[in-house]
């Protein structure tokens, strides 16, 4: 007699424990990122449901959708049960999730505190496997005139473009820069390049009256603050 096969689908679980019912009659609060995730993913494989090829997928990442994030479709295919097409749904929803919170990040206007400077850039800076500069351009009343990339790669004087930091600074009509890079690293300590661009960049400024108001290292979950450290 054939045994007959087990099916891990979605679809043929009992209605309580079919993550789609549980979102539409108790809401998406309530579910767990391992049943969003199975969602997702719609089945799991021979060996596991769904929700349990979720679950193990993101124990992978420590259970932090951030790092879950950072996976490449090729990363994800490594999974047993994830193939191309669901590799390329879960990073699609992973980036929607990114650029929502980018999209409300957006809406500070003015800089107010170091902090406010980290919940601006950290969506951009927080996650990025390389180091990038950045400078955010400020009006007296330090609301924000214009932030852009400076450099991509490293921090050095030599990718650092001074005359055009303060050519810009001027042609935006700014008095105050705040400046910030990532640590890839997640270390929180300034390098002597770290301290040399912001001293740089400082007293070139001050020629034109313009000020540095701050340089912060920013990382995935903290940040250092040269001007709450008291090194500017």
């Amino acid at each position: 007699m054939q045994e007959k096969t087990t099916s891990f689908s979605i679809k043929n679980w009992s209605d309580d424990d079919k993550p789609r019912e549980k979102l539409i009659q108790k809401g998406r609060s309530v579910l767990s990122d391992a049943e969003l995730l199975a969602i997702l993913i719609g089945s799991g494989n021979h060996d596991e449901s769904a929700v349990a090829l979720s679950k193990r997928i993101l124990a992978s990442t420590n259970n932090n959708l951030n790092e879950l994030g950072k996976l490449t479709i090729k990363q994800l295919m490594q999974f047993k049960g994830i193939g191309e097409a669901k590799a390329v749904t879960i990073a699609a929803a992973l980036e929607i999730g990114r650029r929502r919170r980018d999209g409300v990040i957006q809406k500070i206007a003015k800089i107010n505190s170091s902090k406010d400077v980290f919940e601006l850039l950290q969506p951009i800076l927080g996650e990025l496997p390389h180091e990038e500069f950045w400078i955010i351009y400020l009006n007296n009343s330090n609301k924000i005139l214009h932030k852009e990339q400076l450099s991509k790669g490293g921090i050095t004087g030599t990718l650092v473009d001074v005359r055009l930091v303060l050519k810009q600074a001027l042609e935006y009509g700014a008095v105050g820069l705040v400046l910030a890079h990532n640590h890839p690293s997640s270390t929180l300590v300034p390098s002597n390049a770290d301290k040399q661009i912001t001293e740089k960049l400082k007293m070139a400024a001050e020629a034109l009256d313009i000020k540095v108001l701050d340089h912060l290292i920013i990382t995935e979950k903290a940040y250092f603050s040269f001007a709450d450290q008291q090194l500017l």
